[in-house]
Formats: C-alpha cells, structure tokens, sequence
C-alpha cells in the first residue's frame, strides 16, 4: 500500500500519528501508527521494526531521537472543517477570514440567495435546506467545527440539538445572554447531558467588545483558533498538496515539511509545501526568504534527482540573522525543514 492511500484509509476519530525518519542511513523512512499500533511501514524490514517501542513511546511529537537518527512524530488530523448554520450578514466576514485560515466551509441556509452570497463569499458548500436535515447528512469528527448563528433562536435550537449528539472539535452559538440561558435549559430539558451542554460555547467567541460583522467574526474565529490550538495536531498533508501528489500532473516533485521551530516563526511543525521541477508550488511553508530557500534547494534537488534518486536532506534557516534583517523580513525564528523527492 502506498503511503498516500494509507493516510487516506485512517479512522479519523482514533489516534493517529506518523513518524518519519529525518536524518542518518535511514532518513526518509515512514510509519504509520493508529490507536498506538503500527499499520503501516515504508519498509518492513527498515528502522521502524528494529524500534517499534521507542517510537510508540514518543507521544508528544516533535523532534525525538530514536538509536542514533532523529526522527519526527506528529499526530494527525484532518483537513479542518467550519460548517455555519446560517448564512446571514455575520456569516460572510466569518467565512473569509475561516478561508484565509485554510479551512473548508460549508454554509447552511433555507434561502437560496442566502446560500448563493455564501458561496461568492468562497464557501465550499451551500446547502439550501432545513437546518435538521442538513446537519443529518454531516456526521462531525473531532476536526469539524460548528458555528450557529441563524436568524433565530427556535432555529439555534433546532441546530444546537442535532450537533450536540455528533463528534466535533467545537460548537459555538451567538445570542445574548438571556437566549443563552433559554437554550441552556432547552437542552438540559431534552436531557442533553450537562457536560455536552457546558461544551457549547455560548455566547459565541473572545470577550473583545466586538461591535461590527467584521469584529464579531473576529472574536468568533480568534476563539476557534484557541481551542485548535490547545490540541497540538498536524494535517499530515493537507487537502491541496495531497491532491497534487495524487494527481501525479507535475511529474518529479520534492515535499517540504517544518520538522521544528524556533522563535515566532510562522507556520507550525508539520505543515508542508509540495514543491514542482518548475518552481511551482502547492501548499506554503510560510512565505518570505525562508520559503525561497527551501523552493531554490527544492528545484535542484530535483535536477540531481535525474541523474539517480536523492536522499531526504534536511535545511536549517535562520530568520533572526543579518541576510535576513537585510531584505526587512526579520521575524526572530529558525526552521529545520525536511525535503524529500516524492
């Protein structure tokens, strides 16, 4: 089984890690772990079965050291999901700052030009339907976020109710104080159980004084993002770059991912540009000096790799240093990235 469609078959509601070899003799090798077994390696016979212990024990993620390599562990997840019950006039700002976060969107709305402002907004989805049955049709995980602000509180109810019972990251509700109130002991009368009910953040987003559409999204977001972040999860491979390696459309291509960082530094361990013979690239690692470098030894590796296969190298870049204080993009942060012909 190849590794592509090993990540793609994952339970998405166990946990599920990868490992990957980084440096030494056997850089580049992978495994696969869900519910802490191993359930697929590069090589069945490589460095993962000589040391299937010390990389189960590695839980944390990060940067470990296993025997003499260094090797990367992260948990996956899934490409995050933002599904918004409601397509009114706070849902639009919600839906692009959610995009610009990367996130998929699917908006739900029983008015067909509601829907339609949504979706030229950049949602992935419009769903014209009836709050009930839409959400029928949208099992949750635990990377699925919820969002309701429709246009009025039977409806917020209705919502509340049926997304209660699925799997998610987080559900958050606008209202005043008083509806949040009404809805809480809606849904402790429905016997909803109260730590269900204490998960729904209500009222919906960070305490900022937002005012305005734009600020309310703001909040709301901001919120999301912390509780993302609490939960230290990888994509993996994200929904684009997956795409384009399956494809296999750009032929020979190099993969970039940020195994560590220092400072504040922009993109988190884990994340991952795909990188063509071309330049071209899916995916971004960040942006600024330190992506160029990475695409410029990207590009030549490749050309190498024509005249034999190319072992995985990884490449420390330093942003706090004079070169890059130079071009004005000083941001006090180091990455190691590790680039790998795919």
């Amino acid at each position: 089984m190849e590794f592509y469609e090993a990540v793609s078959e994952l339970n998405i509601n166990l946990e599920n890690r990868l490992f990957t070899v980084c440096d030494g003799p056997h850089a580049g090798e992978k495994m696969i772990t869900s519910a802490g077994k191993p359930v697929w390696m590069s090589r069945s016979d490589g460095f993962f079965s000589l040391h299937p212990d010390e990389a189960a024990a590695a839980e944390n993620g990060g940067l470990t050291r296993i025997g003499d390599d260094r090797v990367f562990a992260e948990l996956l997840g899934n490409e995050k999901k933002l599904v918004i019950c409601g397509a009114g006039h706070v849902s639009m700002p919600v839906i692009d700052i959610a995009k610009m976060m990367g996130f998929h969107v699917t908006a739900i709305d029983d008015r067909e030009s509601f829907i339609q402002n949504a979706l030229d907004h950049g949602a992935d989805e419009g769903i014209c339907s009836g709050f009930e049955s839409a959400l029928s049709a949208i099992p949750g995980d635990p990377d699925t976020f919820f969002l309701i602000v429709t246009r009025g509180h039977l409806s917020d109810s209705e919502c509340l109710l049926s997304i209660v019972k699925k799997p998610r990251a987080y559900v958050g509700m606008i209202g005043s104080r008083r509806k949040v109130g009404m809805v809480k002991q809606m849904l402790a009368d429905s016997g909803v159980p109260q730590d269900d009910v204490d998960s729904v953040h209500m009222p919906v987003g960070l305490d900022i004084g937002a005012e305005t559409p734009e600020e309310i999204a703001v909040a709301i977001l901001a919120e999301i993002i912390e509780v993302k972040n609490k939960v230290r999860k990888s994509e993996g491979i994200s929904a684009s770059v997956m795409e384009a390696l399956m494809s296999g459309e750009r032929g020979a291509a190099a993969l970039a991912t940020i195994v560590s960082k220092k400072g504040s530094s922009p993109r988190a361990p884990g994340t991952r540009m795909l990188i063509a013979e071309d330049g071209s690239i899916t995916g971004t690692i960040g942006g600024g000096l330190a992506e160029a470098l990475v695409i410029g030894r990207a590009v030549k590796m490749l050309e190498e790799n024509k005249n034999g296969p190319q072992k995985p190298v990884m490449i420390y870049v330093d942003m706090s240093g004079k070169e890059v204080a130079d071009e004005g993009m000083i941001c006090g942060g180091a990455v190691e990235v590790l680039l790998e012909t795919v």
